[in-house]
């Protein structure tokens, strides 16, 4: 059966004109400029009070803000003592009888560098390629607060009724959002009563049509380390004797993952598929198929003429898509304790320590995994090596609340007139802590999660960049969904 499209108070080519000029002259220079900024995330900078970059994005994007003169627009940069900062903004309403508040989302803090970018490509040095704007955080999740803006400022232009809008762009999600609670406790007074939540931060399953997230999993991040002497020992005097660091890592580890399928073994880390969730990621895996998993920059290598590629865990399109969303996984990000291989002598290591990164499902609870999984790396160790594990940052999934008619009218209509096709539902593998806390708070609000991290934008890794042309067409969307707001 075909989607309803209702009529739009919006002028959906005059729209996106509008959105797409202001792209062009300001939008895509301020985020050349935001790219040059290493405003990485707390986590990854212990000293982001002192460098000031955090409070330089901060400023910079408040600047631009005020001088759109978006009509009754007030901002304000809020600074609770020893937090990073937020900035937050507020629009009255202008639709007769409308009640609710619009909350629009987004962050201006950043993974960091990584490696293997492109040698033409860096973190801190935008370039656009056919089309794209590469460089670290643009995509995420620099360019929400200004898409925000471009699609009220349309709203204005027009002359469309709309709600009351406030925005709040936060700069500690790449952290986990730990800072971002105690300001919406301070300004949840001034929210009120939240009925749809826009969060820009999110991913499109392509550059075809508008995207909405229906659910994003959980995460549980720790360092765990195995300690087995207090200093390093000759590896001919001391191996056989004094068991590895690494061995004991690895059987530790085996309590938490199989490692031949990547099945995380706790029962309590996963949970039922909703049906309504299993029945959206079928529809998506029709659209998508096989691109799922052909998207990744997978190893290649040539064997007797012909080209070999690592595999993915299953090539089922629907299977990958719930292997991403809906399965806990495991993965390390880091280690330490190793000496670069340059300067590795025959060497027994004192320690070895790993930083992991656990996905859980979106309906299992952060902080009680977090509980097991210390008790389940940490007790009887082997050989009583010394295991600690030392939790980082957690968060709760989400899942998606019921998607009232209106809602889902508006989706279809803004794809439909923006991209020529009906909008498509996925779930994400990332986590936005913002997203459960809002939930929370506000149980009857809609959510549009959606964001420009497509295909090969490669968030977080090398070489992340910003489709230009999609992040356009989402902008004029959210302006037609806002627009349709009862």
């Amino acid at each position: 059966m075909n989607a309803r499209v209702p009529p739009t108070v919006l002028d959906a080519a005059q729209t996106l004109n509008q959105v797409s000029a202001l792209w062009d002259a300001e939008i895509v220079p301020q985020l050349q400029d935001y790219i040059r900024i290493p405003a990485k995330s707390p986590m990854f900078d212990a000293a982001w009070e002192a460098n000031g970059y955090l409070d330089t994005v901060v400023r910079n994007t408040a600047t631009w803000i005020e001088a759109q003169k978006v009509s009754g627009l007030k901002l304000e940069v809020i600074r609770l003592p020893g937090r990073t900062p937020v900035l937050f903004f507020e629009v009255p309403a202008t639709k007769v009888g409308s009640t609710q508040t619009v909350l629009m989302y987004g962050h201006l803090d950043k993974q960091p560098e990584f490696s293997g970018w492109r040698n033409d490509l860096g973190p801190w040095t935008p370039k656009i390629d056919d089309g794209k704007l590469y460089g670290r955080g643009g995509a995420d999740d620099g360019y929400a607060a200004y898409a925000a803006i471009a699609a009220i400022q349309t709203l204005k232009t027009q002359n469309a009724p709309h709600p009351r809008i406030v925005g709040l762009i936060e700069s500690c999600e790449e952290s986990g959002s730990y800072d971002l609670l105690p300001y919406i406790d301070a300004l949840k007074p001034r929210l009120g009563d939240v009925g749809l939540v826009v969060c820009l931060d999110s991913g499109a399953g392509n550059y075809d049509q508008l995207w909405l997230t229906n659910s994003l999993r959980g995460m549980a991040a720790g360092v765990l380390k195995v300690e087995v002497l207090t200093e390093g020992v000759h590896s001919g005097d001391a191996s056989g004797l004094v068991p590895s660091s690494f061995r004991i890592m690895r059987q530790v580890l085996d309590r938490l993952e199989d490692s031949a399928t990547g099945s995380l073994l706790p029962a309590s880390f996963h949970c039922e598929v909703p049906a309504d969730r299993l029945n959206q990621a079928k529809a998506t895996a029709a659209i998508l198929g096989d691109e799922i998993y052909k998207r990744f920059p997978w190893a290649h290598y040539d064997c007797g003429g012909s080209t070999q590629f690592a595999l993915p865990t299953t090539t089922d399109p629907l299977q990958a898509l719930l292997n991403r969303t809906w399965l806990p996984t495991l993965s390390v990000t880091g280690a330490d304790g190793f000496p670069e291989m340059k300067n590795a002598g025959n060497v027994l290591r004192p320690y070895t320590a790993f930083k992991l990164s656990l996905r859980l499902p979106p309906l299992v609870e952060a902080a009680t995994a977090v509980q097991e999984l210390k008790s389940l790396l940490e007790d009887n160790a082997p050989y009583q090596a010394k295991v600690t594990f030392e939790g980082l940052s957690s968060a709760t999934g989400w899942n998606a609340p019921s998607t009232a008619p209106w809602f889902e009218d508006a989706l279809n209509a803004a794809s439909q007139a923006h991209f020529g096709a009906s909008c498509g539902y996925v779930g994400q593998g990332g986590t936005i802590p913002l997203m459960n806390m809002l939930s929370k708070g506000f149980p009857a609000a809609q959510m549009m999660v959606c964001g420009v991290l497509g295909p090969k934008s490669n968030a977080h890794g090398p070489n992340e960049f910003l489709h230009i042309p999609y992040a356009k067409k989402l902008t004029a969307a959210v302006a037609q969904v806002i627009a349709q707001f009862p």
